[in-house]
């Protein structure tokens, strides 16, 4: 009963997407920091962050949530992109990563083989590094 009426409220509403995850993360850091800090100016700012997210999963105009989303991710995904390829670099222990300097192309070989001439695949310029 109650989980019906909850549908049927959500019914049209825009929901959640990254842009709420991330509003609803950043009110939570905010939060423990004004619980350690009592500066009153945070505990707004935190209630701001959480209000803004419970208005767009709210919101029944989803179109206009949609493109604040697409904006949003167009924004980080530069940082997630680069957090990743830095995760895989320190995993990998088996390839030496390098960049091309005429494309900018990130190129893996294998570590361990001494110094080699890389080809780029992507403008096909070759350098000598040491792996």
């Amino acid at each position: 009963m109650i989980r019906n009426a909850l549908q049927r409220f959500m019914y049209g509403r825009y929901g959640n997407d990254q842009l709420n995850i991330a509003l609803i993360l950043t009110y939570v850091v905010l939060y423990l920091i004004y619980v350690i800090t009592r500066l009153d100016p945070l505990y707004w700012i935190t209630l701001l962050f959480l209000a803004v997210a419970l208005y767009r999963m709210l919101s029944r105009n989803a179109a206009r949530r949609r493109s604040e989303n697409a904006k949003f991710l167009q924004l980080i995904t530069p940082a997630v992109r680069w957090y990743r390829f830095r995760r895989t670099v320190h995993r990998d222990k088996e390839h030496c990563y390098f960049k091309c300097p005429s494309c900018g192309q990130q190129l893996r070989v294998p570590r361990g083989k001494g110094r080699i001439t890389v080809t780029c695949r992507n403008c096909g310029a070759s350098f000598e590094e040491k792996s």
